[in-house]
């Protein structure tokens, strides 16, 4: 067999148009990756840039009310990862920036595809275009025209009566296109490694990503040649892993997709709204004096202090009905948006089921998720995001109740000194290693391909008659 791949590839370098297609791939990755590092590090110093400017003035904001404060908010930016210059996932539509304030949970805004012009909204081009789409529809010409070829040549029954098995040779010969691509994904990700500073945590993500991509790149490979070898008819072969390949990478993904959508539908967001506004109106409103919740906490609190009014109150209850206030939003926004965010997962469940038929969709699932730009990522940025809103909310709040203003002093302010010991927000990525369980099922769909491809030759090569093969 390795005598086989040897001679396969000897008789790839001495085709011009291999050789020149190769050159085109490696120019292409380098300059894909080259331009992709380039804008995503303009990307990271602009996001740098406006989180210093939004911190600079959180610091020295004039002297306010508290609440004030929380009113004025602060914003969180959804960090550009180094590996969002090979796969940028969901973030070119979900948006990177997020209004952080008292008394209501923002969208994230401003995403990339929002912010371009129309015939830009498809995509921009990055390494994983090429990888997913161009290099696998180069390895099925290849695979598919060195069967052809040595059947028309006469090479295929030479090669035979010289006492190897049909198995091996035709698996040989996947291999040894499969290393081609292996190859080209190899360059891919020792630029991306060169090009750009990465830690162990980007290199561990590279790595499940070139195993990604090598399993995807093997089960096309030997599809092809099962394919190139039960049909006599050449055209017939081809025809049928292209349209094999066509099902897998642009109608499946959109047919399962739209069906997920109907399985799990997500609440419009017109009534999202009108549903948030009716459960929040339930709880206590921090702004209206005469709200019959807000009359039960201040008899609480006037008990528990031993007093007759709040102006006797060593604190100030106007901060301790606002963070109550808050407390029960938080409630409300958690069982709502915490529900969106469960059909959010059950949707990706229910997609990566398509893995089972087209392996394609867990080679996309691994791919956004490895560089840590899939919907897994982008909720865990969310949740971080409100848990600082939250934490921002409250040391606001309990600044302005116990802070030594006194109920009814709404002039009441603090300085620079409070909003500098105010911790600022940073998003912590998570560890991969941490996060694999979410791609398991797509790691085992790509495996179960693997296995499937290589039965399908074995069954093959057992149950054929030589002389239908010639």
């Amino acid at each position: 067999m390795i005598n086989i791949i040897l001679n396969e590839w000897k008789m790839f370098t001495r085709n011009r148009v291999f050789v020149y297609s190769t050159i085109f791939f490696v120019l292409s990755l380098s300059l894909v990756v080259w331009m992709g590092i380039i804008q995503n590090k303009g990307q990271q110093q602009l996001q740098i840039k406006a989180q210093n400017h939004v911190r600079q003035q959180w610091e020295n904001l004039e002297a306010m009310n508290p609440h004030r404060a929380a009113h004025y908010g602060s914003f969180a930016f959804k960090p550009m990862n180094i590996l969002s210059s090979m796969d940028g996932g969901v973030n070119d539509i979900t948006g990177n920036v997020l209004k952080l304030e008292g008394h209501v949970q923002n969208e994230i805004v401003y995403s990339e595809a929002s912010q371009s012009i129309s015939i830009s909204k498809f995509g921009k081009l990055k390494s994983s275009l090429i990888l997913q789409y161009v290099i696998p529809l180069f390895l099925i010409f290849l695979v598919y025209s060195t069967i052809s070829n040595d059947r028309e040549t006469g090479r295929l029954k030479l090669l035979i009566f010289q006492g190897i098995s049909l198995f091996q040779l035709i698996f040989s010969k996947s291999i040894s296109i499969w290393l081609y691509g292996v190859l080209l994904l190899f360059i891919t990700i020792s630029i991306q490694t060169l090009l750009s500073p990465v830690d162990l945590e980007t290199i561990q993500r590279l790595i499940f990503i070139f195993i990604s991509y090598s399993c995807y790149y093997y089960i096309i490979c030997c599809l092809t040649t099962y394919f190139s070898s039960s049909f006599k008819n050449s055209t017939s072969a081809l025809s049928s892993i292209l349209a094999t390949w066509i099902i897998w990478t642009i109608f499946l993904p959109k047919i399962w997709g739209n069906a997920v959508e109907k399985i799990y539908p997500l609440p419009s967001r017109q009534n999202f709204k009108t549903i948030m506004k009716e459960d929040r109106s339930k709880g206590i409103d921090g702004h209206d004096p005469s709200d019959q919740r807000r009359e039960q906490l201040k008899n609480k609190y006037l008990a528990e202090y031993n007093v007759d009014s709040l102006n006797q109150l060593p604190i100030n209850f106007d901060g301790i009905v606002m963070q109550a206030d808050e407390e029960y939003g938080n409630l409300v926004w958690d069982k709502h948006f915490g529900n969106n965010y469960f059909i959010l997962k059950k949707q990706k469940r229910l997609y990566q089921i398509s893995g089972l038929f087209n392996p394609f969709s867990s080679l996309q699932n691994l791919s956004m998720g490895f560089c840590g730009n899939d919907m897994v990522h982008h909720l865990d940025f969310l949740k971080q995001a409100e848990d600082y809103r939250r934490y921002l909310i409250k040391a606001l709040n309990d600044k302005h109740a116990f802070g030594g203003s006194k109920t009814g002093n709404w002039k009441w302010t603090v300085g620079s000194v409070f909003f500098k010991s105010v911790e600022k927000f940073q998003y912590r990525t998570p560890e991969i290693k941490n996060q694999i369980g979410h791609y398991l099922i797509d790691i085992l769909f790509l495996l179960f391909w693997i296995l499937t491809t290589t039965s399908l030759i074995k069954l093959y090569t057992k149950k054929i008659n030589y002389e239908q093969i010639f």
